[in-house]
């Protein structure tokens, strides 16, 4: 197993923002949900986790295609998590969704 963890990015659409959580799986196996109001939640596991973000409707980005994309309002080319350490990410973690004509 290795030393470092890993994270993969999970999306929600509400109204006009995109709402971002970071699930960070340890080497332990256990995982951490960071959400977009600076809460880490912890979990037993990785698929306790990934049921705890489904349950609240969320994808994980690198499930989506290009048609899954746009119900989210956004080519994938264009849906990037947001940048910065735990202090900084979640004021990031809500975008708003950019009008489209």
């Amino acid at each position: 197993m290795s030393d470092e963890s890993t994270e993969h990015w999970w999306l929600a659409r509400i109204g006009d923002l995109l709402i971002w959580s970071r699930l960070r799986i340890r080497p332990s196996g256990t995982a951490e949900v960071l959400d977009n109001s600076g809460n880490l939640l912890n979990y037993d596991s990785e698929d306790s986790a990934r049921s705890a973000l489904m349950d609240a409707e969320f994808r994980a980005l690198d499930g989506l295609d290009d048609d899954d994309a746009l119900a989210f309002g956004l080519p994938l080319s264009e849906l990037v998590p947001p940048q910065g350490d735990d202090a900084t990410l979640p004021e990031r973690m809500a975008q708003p969704v950019p009008a489209r004509h």
